[in-house]
């Protein structure tokens, strides 16, 4: 055949020198060195390493304590289950996304159900797991009174589990340290009073999730104990938590309520994620309260760097939770929860806070 005809039938030539070190390895019947394999192929001895650590690290291959190589019994595919907030969310979505991507190079099979955000479905999505017999569950979902449930279903099956955001019964928890990225975004506020009100705000507004529990509602905890830790004279009786369920219209239906019973007043406003900090700026815009009110959400969601990028004043930052870090740690983590290994109860991922200056 000519080089010309070859080209044509697109083959990736180190990805056919792969399969040749495999299909070598699966037709002898002993183990071969390295030096064995090198002398029969045609290719680098460096690139014949690596081909070989990648089989055995994907389980293709194993390898003796003498150095040697020998073909593996082709292991069971991983398969695990992941149950997502809800795919009209972006920062559920970039969790999802991470974790795809994350699976796919890992070499696990990942089944993905949407939660939509309903405690009902997210129950019938844990038996949906079991039925499908996945090794492992990864559990994304907001509402505290129905954890137990979804605990126990999984736990009675043998599955174990990790769940983000919120801590479930039997699960290893996974996600952001709730008080800490509250207390960061209260310092902000606070900085932001001190620079145009002279530190004299009149009111400090949390949209909280009390579905979510006290671990969540720590975000709002942490706002409050972080603005009194620049501003020590704001009285208990300022703190105001409306409840917004991390949802976008309740958000903005809570906020309008309250702009309008506090019309030409200072208030800060944090909310528990970035799609409620959305809801209660648009009830800001709408009474022309934007001078008077500061705002800070927590996931960094398109949106939100694109308004912050925009200029305006009302809206003075974000807390990244990093959504792009997820997949690999997760996977990571549950592959060391089948292997057996001790796993830490409590996973905290890494934050940053996002200002509009930081942007530039």
């Amino acid at each position: 055949m000519t080089k010309a005809k070859i080209s044509r039938l697109y083959l990736i030539p180190i990805l056919s020198k792969a399969m040749d070190i495999l299909e070598l390895l699966e037709t002898e019947k002993k183990a071969l060195t390295l030096e064995d394999i090198f002398q029969r192929v045609n290719i680098s001895k460096t690139s014949v390493y690596r081909i070989l650590k990648t089989f055995v690290h994907r389980g293709y291959l194993a390898q003796s304590q003498d150095g040697r190589y020998r073909a593996a019994a082709r292991p069971k595919k991983v398969r695990f289950g992941f149950a997502s907030q809800s795919a009209s969310m972006p920062f559920s979505e970039a969790v999802t996304a991470s974790l795809r991507s994350a699976a796919t190079n890992s070499g696990i099979e990942l089944v993905v159900i949407d939660n939509k955000y309903d405690p009902e479905v997210a129950l019938r999505n844990a038996e949906e797991f079991v039925g499908k017999g996945v090794d492992l569950v990864i559990e994304f979902q907001i509402d505290e009174h129905v954890a137990p449930l979804i605990g126990h279903t999984l736990s009675s099956a043998g599955i174990p589990l990790i769940a983000i955001d919120i801590p479930h019964p039997h699960a290893t928890y996974f996600g952001v340290d709730n008080f800490q990225v509250g207390f960061e975004a209260g310092e902000l506020l606070a900085q932001h009073a001190i620079d145009r009100w002279k530190g004299k705000p009149d009111w400090i507004v949390g949209l909280d999730i009390a579905e979510a529990g006290s671990f969540v509602q720590s975000r709002i905890t942490g706002v409050f104990q972080g603005v009194r830790s620049r501003l020590p004279h704001i009285s208990s009786d300022r703190l105001m938590r409306l409840e917004g369920g991390g949802l976008r219209q309740r958000s903005y239906q809570v906020t309008a309520a309250f702009l309008r019973n506090h019309k030409k007043q200072r208030i800060l406003i944090a909310a528990a994620t970035d799609t409620s900090v959305l809801g209660a700026l648009q009830a800001v815009r709408e009474a022309g309260a934007e001078k008077n009110v500061a705002a800070v959400g927590q996931d960094c969601i398109p949106e939100v760097l694109e308004e912050m990028r925009s200029g305006g004043d009302c809206l003075i930052g974000s807390v990244s939770h990093e959504a792009h870090t997820y997949g690999p740690r997760l996977i990571q983590l549950g592959l060391a929860m089948l292997r057996g290994s001790a796993v830490p109860p409590y996973n905290f991922v890494h934050h940053k806070l996002v200002t509009p200056a930081s942007l530039k």
